[in-house]
């Protein structure tokens, strides 16, 4: 074969490998743009008015998800905006609210003070900005809540407690704890918050907070509560996740063994031929 019957041949096999190319490009191999990501969802809110000491006292509570399975919702905020009867904007606040883990909830409360009643008050969210996450959604274990109780104290008011564990194996060096009050029905009346510091695994700490302004509401029938990491990225929460979760069970038995073996009863033997 000459030299340029070589050449000949190299450039006929170029030419086909980049029609083939070509032609699986047209046949749907171009890659696909990426899927845009998906908006917070507002689940539930609900916000209460009732007369103060210095004015009317705005409280609110509600409930967003993220349904976006790996990616942190983060920098969200919420604009409290109450009017009186009138139409006069006599409450405003904007309230920075802790990130969104993926495929999960965010649970909130806040109060705010107002000189006039409100007889309307709308919540209003900011849009998150999202970051993709270092972990698989399963990673980030919930921290679980312990040894709950709710109690009246009357005037609208109950008392909420419990203890919040910490199943990682780094410590937890902030965490807000959440209780959202539901009626009969389920539906949401209220809610508050608290903070819990230096959460280490194996010694669960406990939480107190008082739920207020329910006057009206009717009965309460569950305490909803939950505990996460505090701040607007949700660098904390990976940053457990990576440190790796507990095994399910590391305590040994604090119950003496049992006096003598209960027995067992041992499966009949199959004789069949």
């Amino acid at each position: 074969m000459t030299q340029r019957s070589r050449n000949t041949t190299a450039l006929a096999l170029g030419l086909g490998v980049a029609a083939a190319a070509s032609l699986l490009t047209g046949c749907g191999g171009e890659q696909q743009p990426k899927q845009a990501l998906k908006p917070l969802v507002i689940k539930e809110q609900t916000s209460t008015v009732t007369q103060g000491t210095g004015g009317f006292v705005v409280t609110w509570a509600g409930v967003i998800s993220n349904p976006n399975r790996w990616y942190f919702g983060e920098n969200i905020a919420a604009t409290i905006v109450g009017r009186d009867a009138a139409g006069k904007e006599v409450v405003r606040m904007e309230q920075p609210l802790d990130a969104v883990p993926p495929a999960g909830s965010l649970k909130f409360t806040g109060q705010a003070m107002a000189s006039s009643k409100p007889v309307d008050v709308k919540v209003a969210y900011k849009p998150a900005q999202w970051r993709r996450a270092g972990r698989i959604p399963s990673a980030f274990v919930p921290f679980p809540i312990s040894a709950s109780n709710t109690e009246k104290l009357g005037n609208g008011s109950y008392l909420v407690t419990g203890a919040v564990g910490n199943p990682y194996q780094k410590a937890a060096t902030s965490l807000v704890v959440t209780a959202l009050l539901r009626d009969r029905a389920g539906r949401l009346v209220g809610g508050a918050s608290t903070y819990v510091d230096d959460v280490r695994a194996g010694s669960p700490r406990r939480f107190v907070l008082t739920v207020d302004s329910l006057n009206g509401t009717g009965p309460v029938a569950h305490a909803d509560i939950t505990a996460r990491t505090w701040g607007s990225s949700g660098r904390p929460y990976e940053e457990l996740a990576m440190s790796g979760a507990l095994p399910p069970s590391t305590d040994r038995p604090k119950t003496p063994p049992f006096a003598r073996d209960r027995g067992y009863q041992a499966m009949p033997v199959d004789r069949r031929p």
